[in-house]
């Protein structure tokens, strides 16, 4: 059974910082896509940023383009851990952010959410105007 458990979410005022951390436990492996989802009030779950192992160039990441420029995703892989630095957050950065793991080869990276194969409880992130 394979676990991803979340943490580091909070109440941050607007323009400030949060530092996600995701680690999976369980079997050992290494899942192939690692990364974050979202999901605001009322609001369908959407992709937010995703880092794979693409062995033949290195690592490969992915953002959306409300992530891109303010969010930074890093993968430790001998911790089998995600993290999802959040700098300059905005109030529609509120939501409960999901930590997904893909094990299946994919390149491009996939922001499907059927791609992913395990998913975390999720973190509440709230910033405040």
């Amino acid at each position: 059974q394979v676990q991803l458990v979340e943490s580091g979410g909070g109440l941050v005022q607007a323009g400030g910082s949060l530092r996600l951390a995701c680690a999976a436990s369980g079997r050992t492996f290494n899942f192939y896509t690692m990364g974050w989802f979202r999901q605001a009030p009322g609001k369908e779950r959407t992709f937010v940023a995703a880092m794979a192992d693409i062995t033949w160039s290195g690592e490969s990441t992915y953002y959306a383009d409300a992530a891109k420029g303010r969010f930074t995703i890093s993968r430790d892989n001998a911790k089998n851990t995600v993290y999802l630095q959040m700098n300059s957050l905005k109030p529609e950065d509120t939501a409960v952010y999901y930590c997904v793991g893909g094990e299946a080869p994919r390149y491009p990276i996939s922001t499907d959410v059927y791609y992913y194969d395990y998913w975390g409880q999720g973190t509440q992130v709230n910033v405040s105007s």
